[in-house]
């Protein structure tokens, strides 16, 4: 029961964010495209600007002030409480999914940290990430934007080197995301809405407001844009273990992030000319190269295990390798399994059903006997040789090439044995 119950708690937070998430992007997606496709020509007096749009039916006509109005509105719309909520139900999915069980979820396999140290870096690296960018912004820097940019990037690409070598891959990626999101909070927080906020008291008060806060909350909102598809990336990534699960994850997701910038410049200026409509082939085409380069590398006939010599012998599982109390009857040891040898025909199906039954199916079942779950995760089970032979490229790609499961590696499924199961894949993955 308290694996469901926690999986409906996750299903509850993420939905959440992913609403709050599509609110707020969505508001900044068409705010820098107002900004952009204003008529500035021989405005009326006081305005920066207007424009014309049909949708839903209806035609609008939109003005922007130079600053403000000379009165203010009775009814003025804010949009600050879907940035607000998306963070806080960010940090809440950090929560859920990473620091309730950090040693399964958040740390790398055979990471030296514990989990308070992990829960710990992750939590800290967000308030320092914020601080940083601000710092930046704030000096010279901020009057050269493209500096700043470049800088902002490597640091953040440091950040995810960083969290690689510590944190399991969806957790860098994850925390990467989390820096992001806590930047674009911070914007809205700290700069956007204290500008905001001057302004109208400044009407209000019959004083001529700073032009200076207004312009600095525009350029925090513009970098807020910049990071959006990043961000988006990020969240949809823990589904594509091709990306975290490599071990140049880092590199793989600055190389996204520079696609996703320069596809976000070429929707940001096409009002103006079509000159950047290169940018948007040159992401075509990287994306072709990433999938490439990403590729797992062909495997031969004659496996690496076929040179160990013995025998494979499983490892009886520690008595919390799976989140409960009590040692899982899966958890017993299993005969010793002979490595598999380079042969025309490959490891026979009988060594690697053991294999995948003692190390995959006690949480990939019908009837899960990890605590961890109470169904089956994504619904993959490995119960019979059908399915096992169904899900053999998932297999391939997650727990031979990437090495992403088992999840945290909670069986301690070996090397040999991950070759065994490459193998025989490569042979045909026949179940006879």
């Amino acid at each position: 029961m308290e694996a469901h119950l926690l999986e409906w708690l996750n299903l509850s937070v993420r939905w959440v964010h992913m609403i709050t998430g599509v609110a707020w992007i969505g508001a900044s997606f068409y705010f820098v495209w107002l900004e952009n496709n204003l008529n500035r020509v021989n405005p009326k007096n006081g305005l920066a600007g207007d424009l014309w749009a049909i949708h839903g039916g209806g035609i609008y006509h939109l003005e922007k002030y130079k600053l403000a109005p000379p009165t203010m509105p009775d009814n003025l719309h804010w949009f600050k409480w879907e940035a607000y909520f998306t963070w806080l139900s960010g940090v809440a999915l950090l929560c859920v999914v990473f620091y309730s069980n950090p040693t399964l979820y958040l740390l790398a396999p055979g990471s030296t940290l514990s989990g308070p140290e992990g829960v710990a870096i992750g939590l800290g690296s967000l308030f320092i990430g914020w601080f940083i960018y601000s710092f930046l912004c704030d000096s010279a820097l901020g009057k050269r934007p493209a500096l700043l940019g470049v800088i902002l990037f490597v640091l953040i690409i440091g950040a995810a080197y960083g969290f690689s070598k510590v944190f399991s891959g969806r957790g860098a990626y994850l925390h990467v995301g989390a820096i992001i999101g806590t930047i674009m909070v911070g914007n809205v927080f700290r700069i956007i809405m204290p500008a905001q906020r001057a302004l109208v008291a400044a009407i209000a008060e019959n004083r001529t407001p700073d032009p200076a806060l207004p312009a600095k909350g525009l350029l925090r909102s513009r970098h807020n844009n910049y990071f959006t598809l990043p961000v988006l990336f990020i969240m949809i990534s823990n589904h594509f273990p091709s990306t975290y699960g490599s071990q140049y994850n880092w590199l793989i997701l600055a190389g996204i992030a520079v696609l996703a910038v320069l596809v976000r410049h070429y929707f940001n200026t096409r009002h103006d000319s079509h000159k950047f409509a290169w940018t948007l082939p040159v992401a075509a085409v990287g994306m072709i190269c990433l999938a490439y380069v990403t590729g797992p590398a062909p495997m031969s006939s004659a496996p690496e295990v076929a040179k160990a010599p013995g025998t494979i012998e499983y490892q009886p599982l520690p008595e919390t390798a799976l989140g409960g109390g009590a040692k899982p009857e899966a958890a017993k040891a299993a005969p010793a399994v002979e490595p598999a040898q380079a042969s025309n025909q490959g490891p026979s199906f009988d060594k690697v059903h053991s294999v995948i039954q003692e190390r995959c199916a006690v949480c990939h079942s019908a009837k899960p006997t990890s605590p961890l779950f109470s169904a089956a995760p994504a619904g993959v089970m490995f119960d019979t040789p059908e399915q096992i032979k169904l899900q053999a490229p998932r297999i391939q790609a997650q727990a031979v090439a990437s090495q992403i499961m088992p999840l945290g590696n909670i069986t301690q499924m070996t090397q040999q044995e991950r070759d065994l199961i490459g193998a025989w894949i490569v042979q045909g993955a026949q179940t006879q």
